[in-house]
Formats: C-alpha cells, sequence, structure tokens
C-alpha cells in the first residue's frame, strides 16, 4: 500500500524546477503527484512518479539530491468533513500526520486523492482501512488504467 515518493532538494531560483521536470520528461518518467515546500533560499520538490527507480536514477545522473520515502495514497469520500474523518481518526489513534498534499488522477471522477505521512505509516493503513478509508494501492498510482 505504500507508495514511493521523491523528495528533491532544489534552489528556489527561476528554472530549477523547469530543469528538474524537463529530466524527468527526458526519462520518459510521468508525474503523478507534486508538491513544493519553499524557504527563501532553498526548497523541497515532493513527487510521485509512475517509475520511482527510473526517476531517481535520471535525476542523481542529473546532479540532483534526491531522497526516497514511503507514503500513503488516501481517497477521502465526497462530503463535507471528510478530510476531518481522516485526520482525527489518527490523531485518535496517537498517529502524528508529517505531511499532506492533494492531487487528481485521471480517471478519478470522485475527490481529489491525498499523499499523507504520518509517523507510524503501517498502523495508519491498518486504522484507516478499519475505518472504512479507502487507500489507494501503488499500483493504481504507477499504472492507472
Amino acid at each position: 500500500m505504500l507508495i514511493n515518493q521523491l523528495s528533491v532538494f532544489i534552489e528556489n531560483k527561476k528554472g530549477h524546477l523547469s530543469k528538474i521536470t524537463k529530466v524527468l520528461k527526458d526519462a520518459s518518467v510521468d508525474i503523478r503527484a507534486i508538491s513544493v515546500f519553499d524557504s527563501a533560499e532553498f526548497g523541497i520538490l515532493r513527487i510521485v512518479v509512475d517509475r520511482p527507480e527510473e526517476g531517481v536514477k535520471a535525476l542523481k545522473n542529473a546532479g540532483h539530491v534526491v531522497k526516497q520515502s514511503m507514503v500513503l495514497a488516501v481517497e477521502p469520500s465526497d462530503k463535507v468533513g471528510s478530510f476531518h474523518d481522516i485526520f482525527n481518526v489518527l490523531y485518535e489513534n496517537d498517529i502524528n500526520i508529517e505531511y499532506v498534499y492533494s492531487f487528481v488522477m485521471p480517471n478519478n471522477v470522485g475527490s481529489p486523492l491525498i499523499i499523507l505521512k504520518a509517523d507510524d505509516q503501517e498502523k495508519a493503513i491498518d486504522i484507516l482501512t478499519k475505518s472504512g478509508i479507502i487507500i489507494i494501492p501503488k499500483e493504481e498510482i504507477y499504472n492507472p488504467s
């Protein structure tokens, strides 16, 4: 259920994001989800791609610092309070959410999906699943139909 996320350390300069996305494009690696957390001089680009190992290789060969981590893709229901339901069930079970960002898959006609990083990913999977919250398997993220 865990999905490989790539984190790339980037300078906060004009065109730097374009350079990174070109490396992935040239390697035929498709970005599924993307988020940038920045400061004045540097940022962290977090991406989920369809072929993570090829993405890492291409980025490292181009001179970028890349870290891999495991995250969850969660599908909130399309109703008021669905994000609260997800976050609250984790809170009630003493699971900390380190960060979250949203994305949309091409064939998903419902709510946006979210990438979620928790301090105890395995426990989060168990709690969310038992609570009826849909966790998207990595195969659907890497190879959508």
